[in-house]
């Protein structure tokens, strides 16, 4: 089994246990989706399903987001404060970007991993806590582990099950249906409807490498869908900018933007200016649009 397939068989498997489960993968690539697939289908599923970013607070601040604080713990802590573990109780805590947790809370988090029992910040009463703890991380942790920056022992007590989830270049076969799910989503939410999606348009999505994964080509399709005139669907090369549209080098962007444009300019009958102009619909300025008719070399008399 590979790509996405394996995922879901190992979701299948660990998903209706209580183990402790790692989720790897690059950054886009869905962990999140991953997590909520394993509470979805496990006993816990009518408790809660509570994320916890562990990469974007610090300190005091994410100890008091995952355990709570008493009043008066600390500047600021004006009242007695619930923290991330009981709001979970009897459902999933995901601790997204557990590699990036600080060395005092990897402390705390293997003692409650190891005992299930904390104390809120500034507290003194040990505290049961009902979960089920999913993490997951884009970063290496066996590098962090050899640099001493990540605790041997909570790596160990994490990866008990660990589910790798590939990045989208490594699941090319799914590129296209992925493509026809985010093109349905989005052009319902804007009032749109394709009838196709350009040929082209799917044989570049299967070239790309497509760095920032499944969030990257959401986000592209997301915005294409908006400038993309009916009926059929079409990547439009200044969704995201000329340097990172799809595209396999500079020519075969350049023959991209070249095409998009003349389909605005033939849909609007040669005009640049103006509500009902091509520039518009493009969501360029026009004198942006003049520079790169000049650049490529397109003739507007043409077109007719």
């Amino acid at each position: 089994m590979v790509g996405w397939t394996k995922v879901l068989h190992d979701v299948a498997l660990v998903a209706p246990t209580e183990t402790t489960v790692l989720v790897c993968g690059e950054t886009g690539t869905g962990k999140e989706l991953v997590a909520r697939a394993i509470h979805s289908e496990s006993p816990r599923r009518k408790g809660p399903f509570v994320p916890v970013n562990c990469g974007l607070l610090s300190g005091d601040l994410i100890a008091s987001e995952l355990f709570g604080h008493e009043k008066g713990a600390f500047t600021g802590a004006v009242e007695q404060r619930v923290g991330r573990v009981e709001q979970a109780a009897g459902g999933t805590l995901f601790l997204d970007e557990i590699g990036d947790l600080q060395a005092d809370l990897q402390v705390r988090l293997l003692r409650f991993l190891q005992e299930r029992e904390f104390e809120r910040v500034g507290g003194i009463r040990s505290i049961r806590g009902d979960v089920r703890v999913v993490a997951a991380t884009n970063r290496e942790l066996e590098r962090l582990r050899s640099e001493g920056r990540f605790r041997n022992d909570l790596y160990f007590r994490l990866n008990v099950f660990p589910i790798r989830v590939p990045p989208l270049r490594e699941r090319r076969e799914e590129i296209a249906p992925l493509l026809k799910v985010f093109v349905e989503r989005y052009s319902r939410k804007v009032g749109k409807r394709f009838a196709t999606i350009d040929r082209q348009t799917i044989l570049r999505c299967e070239e790309y490498p497509w760095p920032g994964n499944v969030r990257e080509l959401e986000n592209l399709v997301e915005r294409s869908v908006i400038l993309c005139p009916e009926p059929v669907f079409f990547l439009n090369p200044f969704a995201q900018g000329e340097a990172t549209a799809p595209g396999s080098a500079h020519t075969t962007l350049d023959a991209l933007v070249r095409a998009h444009i003349v389909r605005a300019l033939k849909l609007c009958d040669g005009r640049i200016y103006g509500s009902d102009g091509a520039a518009r619909l493009l969501g360029l300025k026009p004198s942006t649009l003049q520079s790169k008719l000049k650049r490529l070399g397109i003739d507007r008399g043409s077109l007719s």
